[in-house]
């Protein structure tokens, strides 16, 4: 009897012992799971892009064209994404602190130049990378001032109000190169030449893809130039002041109802739009679909004429950061500008060019 429960006991004894095997077993499985689990969302972020893990050269760029342009020469070579959110123009942007911590991770930063990036600077400077290669696209482009656009009165009145309410406003020249097909070919060889100076190892990629594209830059050229060579010396009119490049390299003449976008039209301005629409006798005027609402509507009523867009492609939707966008919306433009003039246009397009984007919200007074 006590020979048998002597060895109920060691039995149970040993049952004991080997349950608490099992349980430290699982514990340790556990532990080891868990060593090895995915990490939370937060640490996630802190992990480098898959680009930077592979030294795939890390490309910022500004607004929607400089983007376009620089996409088009760096194919699959690079890594490019856009400073500014696609719905917001230049005019209208403000730097975040975010955006100089991505300044400060990329290796080459491709402005526009001529004074549009006014943000650029201090941007850069808080950034703090001393290896940061930044890109004019403008550098050896002929300019035009903005003295001579807008003349000495309105250039001083503009100055001067600009300078009382702190508002974005354009320097010296005139920015809106990238509008002259011509222009843009000259700002698709110096993004190329800049990337070539950037990533040495890249050159023939980065000269095969400019020249394809620069071909189709000379061929958007002479469809424009045969297309509005009958309107030589007519006046078109704009929303706001981007066109001069553009008229130029046409033979056309640009008048526009602002400077600036945040500009509010005086009644001289509206006078002067009158008179170039009516001695150009438009059929249409040119608005923009980063205009809010529609500022010549009072005044093409009054005209009797239409309201149509010539997009400067500063804002738009996702497609914007496609290289091919620029070509879709320069011939929606010609189309649209050569009914403006009277003509009938040779182009054919679908008639919703983009999907409708949340535009920053723009005061505009017509003042008349």
């Amino acid at each position: 009897m006590n020979d048998s429960k002597m060895g109920l006991r060691q039995k149970g004894e040993l049952v004991h012992w080997l349950s608490g095997v099992i349980v430290s077993a699982i514990a340790v499985s556990l532990g080891s799971c868990a060593t090895n689990a995915p990490s939370t969302s937060s640490d996630s972020q802190t992990q480098p892009s898959s680009a930077a893990a592979t030294g795939e050269l890390q490309v910022i760029t500004t607004i929607l064209p400089i983007t376009e342009f620089t996409k088009a020469v760096a194919g699959d070579r690079a890594e490019v994404t856009q400073l500014l959110p696609n719905n917001v123009g230049p005019h209208d942007y403000q730097a975040r602190p975010e955006d100089a911590q991505r300044l400060a991770n990329a290796d080459v930063l491709v402005e526009n130049g001529l004074d549009l990036e006014e943000f650029l600077d201090d941007l850069v400077t808080n950034a703090g990378s001393t290896d940061l290669k930044i890109i004019d696209s403008s550098e050896g482009i002929a300019t035009i001032s903005n003295e001579d656009v807008e003349g000495d009165d309105h250039a001083h009145a503009e100055g001067e109000e600009h300078a009382e309410e702190g508002d974005h406003h354009h320097g010296e020249f005139n920015p809106h190169i990238w509008l002259d097909p011509e222009r843009a070919v000259q700002q698709v060889e110096n993004i190329r030449d800049g990337l070539i100076a950037a990533d040495p190892e890249g050159e023939a990629e980065y000269k095969a893809n400019a020249a394809a594209y620069i071909a189709k830059l000379q061929q958007l050229d002479q469809e424009f130039s045969q297309q509005l060579q009958p309107f030589a010396g007519k006046t078109f009119v704009t929303y706001h002041d981007f066109a001069p490049y553009f008229a130029q390299r046409y033979n056309l003449n640009a008048e526009f109802l602002v400077g600036i976008p945040e500009e509010n039209a005086s009644p001289d301005d509206v006078q002067r739009v009158i008179n170039a629409a009516k001695s150009s006798d438009l059929k249409t005027l040119l608005t923009e679909p980063q205009a809010a609402g529609n500022p010549f509507s009072a005044l093409a009523k009054d005209l009797n004429v239409q309201v149509s867009d010539f997009d400067p492609m500063e804002t738009a939707g996702e497609d914007g950061l496609q290289p091919d966008y620029y070509f879709t919306v320069m011939r929606q433009n010609l189309t649209n500008l050569t009914t403006a003039l009277g003509g009938q246009s040779t182009q054919s397009f679908l008639p919703a060019l983009r999907p409708s984007v949340a535009v920053v919200p723009q005061t505009v007074g017509v003042g008349f």
